[in-house]
């Protein structure tokens, strides 16, 4: 009985229509918002021995899952840190800007390598670890930690703005991370079955690591943009590989 008054109150948006709007818009937004986070996921552990793949997207997702729920936690904290602790350029810097710019740099630095790798196969001394071509689980798991840090702080602080109701947000959270758990698995055997398709991904790596730099430096760009290229781009990608395919068929016909 303890436990349903306590429960009560935050489970009231139930009977209020537009709290479930709220909830249906969020988890759609923290799904798209997930994307990102997914090629990157996808890349990464591809990196690693195909027995250790599957495990390695469960226990990275599943840890990052318990990550944003602990961040929701501290709500309160997330959203101070948009105050701006020093100015520079003309801009005031929070430390979210500052979260913004180091996960930014991170991505374009890794994706950047990878595309150096992916170009010249040889060079083994210049890959992703920056030494060997297949990285460890615990380094995988730590470097999807690392990344699904910014990006949660960003989705908390965006939904902070469309809802109060805490509770909806972990509803959202939780839904949009089980979709990228179940996602995660035929997403990377789509882009290591197409190699076209991971040299298409890591460029998206690259101009997303850019917005999030240019997002803390205090310029915005809106996300339909970036989703609109990165949709364009996966059209034709996707065109090239059916005209691949049909030419394939024909040459196999006329053999």
């Amino acid at each position: 009985m303890q436990l349903v008054e306590f429960l009560a109150p935050h489970f009231a948006f139930v009977s209020d229509p537009t709290a479930w709007i709220a909830l249906l818009t969020l988890v759609v937004l923290e799904v798209v918002l997930g994307i990102d986070n997914l090629i990157f996921i996808s890349i990464l552990t591809n990196k690693l021995p195909v027995a250790q793949r599957a495990r390695a997207r469960r226990l990275g997702i599943s840890a990052a899952l318990v990550m944003r729920l602990i961040l929701l936690a501290t709500i309160s904290v997330i959203v101070q840190l948009t105050t701006p602790v020093f100015a520079a350029f003309g801009h005031g810097f929070s430390w979210r800007d500052l979260i913004l710019i180091a996960g930014g740099l991170f991505l374009v630095w890794k994706a950047t390598k990878e595309i150096h790798h992916t170009v010249d196969p040889q060079d083994h001394q210049d890959t992703m670890m920056g030494g060997t071509l297949q990285m460890s689980l615990a380094g995988a798991i730590f470097q999807i930690l690392l990344l699904d840090l910014v990006f949660s702080i960003d989705s908390i602080i965006t939904a902070v703005g469309m809802t109060d109701e805490i509770a909806i947000m972990y509803i959202a959270v939780i839904v949009a991370v089980s979709v990228m758990m179940a996602a995660a698995g035929p997403l990377a055997d789509f882009i290591a079955k197409n190699p076209t398709i991971v040299m298409l991904a890591l460029g998206f790596l690259l101009m997303i690591g850019m917005t999030l730099i240019a997002d803390g430096m205090g310029y915005h760009v809106p996300k339909g943009y970036i989703y609109a290229a990165m949709g364009f781009s996966a059209l034709v990608e996707g065109l090239n590989m059916l005209a691949r395919h049909r030419r394939k068929q024909r040459s196999g016909g006329e053999g």
